[in-house]
């Protein structure tokens, strides 16, 4: 062979060799470009659902109590708000016998308000019922869903101590009055944080007062919580959980006690995700 041919033929040679050179580049760049615009539409498509939540708290309790639920909430993408009303949890030290319901109103409100937050799903548990529902009269604009986990239900001039009053018994809460408030008689430790501390009175006895017709159309969903082998009916929020049904809001039934973020944490969650819909 030639030198001239052997010339050319090592020119093919290399000329092959570049264009698979090449060819492989521009396959490993088609296979990134590929593999990032997945990368965002799957980031898309899992953030397009991320929420923001306002979860209140039920009486003698604090926004301590659903720290996991807002923990795990967030692992989903979720912005979670837990403000404390006045006078329990960390703000046990603001404790008051003049604080009300209208105060315990004003918690959430100047929350929503303050951060600025819009199209949030806004969950009551058991007496945050009563709190939500005012919070909805107030700012129905900035809400997208109302949530009641096995929660107080209530219309306008109502009470808490006028809705959890049992005909067959004496006095219902007021048997744990004590100096203006109603004492948590479950609780044997008072040294040890964190606790579920008195709640004051007044916001029992507050009537609630309802105004605006808009809180209606914000899309509500009930949630009851019940004792496995116990019949709904003997539950204390079955009537509410009844009155959700004939308003015709979504009611779902929850196996658990009245505190699933203690006890069913991971279920609650997947259900609170759910309503992120």
């Amino acid at each position: 062979m030639t030198n001239d041919k052997k010339n050319s033929c090592a020119a093919k040679i290399n000329c092959n060799k570049f264009n698979h050179k090449y060819n492989y580049m521009n396959y490993c760049r088609l296979l990134y470009l590929m593999f990032c615009f997945s990368l965002s539409i799957l980031g898309k498509s899992v953030y397009a659902q991320s929420s923001t939540y306002v979860i209140v708290h039920g009486a003698w309790g604090g926004a301590w109590q659903f720290k996991n639920t807002a923990s795990e909430l967030e692992k989903k993408g979720n912005k979670i708000y837990r403000p404390t009303l006045t006078g329990l949890g960390e703000r046990y030290h603001l404790a008051d016998t003049s604080i009300g319901l209208q105060t315990h109103v004003n918690d959430v409100v100047n929350t929503i308000l303050f951060e600025d937050l819009h199209d949030i799903i806004l969950v009551g548990h058991s007496y945050g019922g009563m709190v939500i529902t005012a919070v909805a009269d107030s700012l129905p604009d900035r809400i997208r869903k109302l949530v009641y986990l096995d929660a107080i239900l209530p219309e306008d001039q109502q009470s808490v101590m006028n809705l959890m009053r049992k005909p067959d018994t004496d006095n219902g809460l007021l048997k744990f009055e004590k100096d203006g408030y109603i004492l948590p008689f479950w609780v044997k430790d008072g040294t040890k944080f964190p606790r579920d501390v008195p709640h004051p009175l007044k916001t029992m006895t507050d009537k609630i007062h309802l105004i605006n017709p808009k809180r209606n159309k914000i899309p509500t969903t009930y949630i009851l919580t019940y004792e496995d082998g116990t019949a709904l009916e003997k539950d204390d929020f079955y009537p509410f959980y009844k009155k959700a049904k004939n308003l015709g809001f979504k009611t779902i039934e929850f196996t658990g006690d009245h505190n699933p973020q203690i006890k069913k944490l991971k279920e609650l969650v997947d259900l609170l995700e759910r309503e992120n819909k």
